[in-house]
């Protein structure tokens, strides 16, 4: 495992942190500075500052996100962040972002391969979302959104798209753009009003009030690896 790897499933940082830590010399890998491209294995004493860092358990939960949390570990505005609503230890961090106002499922780990193979584009990890917008969208406007949207960052990807009600429209996607289902439905001049991720990675927040938690089953875990 890789040195920041390490010292983030450990809690002592993020990956990025520990980075930080790592070119500081302040992590010793067997009494010597440890590198960027460290590798630790079970038998390696690591240490920060002169005290011994072990690995946490594997931790996943579950959290439905409410408005108002900003997903993130610290926020410089002091902002509620969704780490504030989870147990402190062992440490766990978001897997992706949602918008602060944007509500629903959103999955916490230490797991850090796990996380980055779900955050990333080629696995397609299938995310739906309930957005309430701005006027009646016509049928042609959910062929649109069906096809592709031109955005500045290319278009996107096919979607599927269903009604749900005048107002709320159901978009599934497995991209993970900055601010994409807003962004798609700004581009076909019907903005969101409010959001909500109603499915993740085949995770959904069904009995659990905004603001809780729960943890993973094995099974949901099981899932999630394969």
């Amino acid at each position: 495992m890789r040195l920041n790897a390490y010292l983030a499933r450990a809690g002592i940082a993020s990956r990025r942190g520990a980075d930080d830590l790592i070119k500081a010399g302040r992590v010793l890998v067997n009494g010597e500075p440890g590198q960027l491209n460290t590798f630790v294995e079970s038998r390696d004493r690591v240490t920060v500052d002169g005290t011994p860092v072990s690995l946490q358990r594997l931790t996943y939960l579950l959290l439905h996100k409410p408005a108002g949390v900003v997903t993130t570990a610290r926020d410089p505005q002091g902002r509620p962040t969704v780490v504030d609503l989870v147990p402190k230890e062992p440490r766990v961090v978001p897997v992706g972002r949602l918008d602060a106002d944007t509500t629903g499922v959103l999955l916490m780990t230490n797991d850090g391969p796990l996380a980055h193979r779900l955050a990333h584009p080629r696995y397609e990890i299938e995310k739906v979302y309930e957005a309430e917008v701005g006027g009646r969208p016509a049928e042609d406007v959910l062929r649109a959104l069906r096809e592709g949207v031109e955005l500045e960052d290319g278009i996107t990807a096919p979607a599927k798209v269903r009604r749900v009600g005048d107002h709320r429209i159901e978009l599934t996607i497995h991209e993970g753009r900055n601010r994409q289902v807003k962004r798609m439905f700004e581009a076909v001049g019907h903005p969101v009003r409010s959001l909500h991720r109603s499915l993740y990675a085949g995770l959904t927040v069904q009995g659990l009030a905004p603001g809780k938690w729960r943890p993973l089953t094995r099974a949901e875990i099981q899932r999630l690896h394969s």
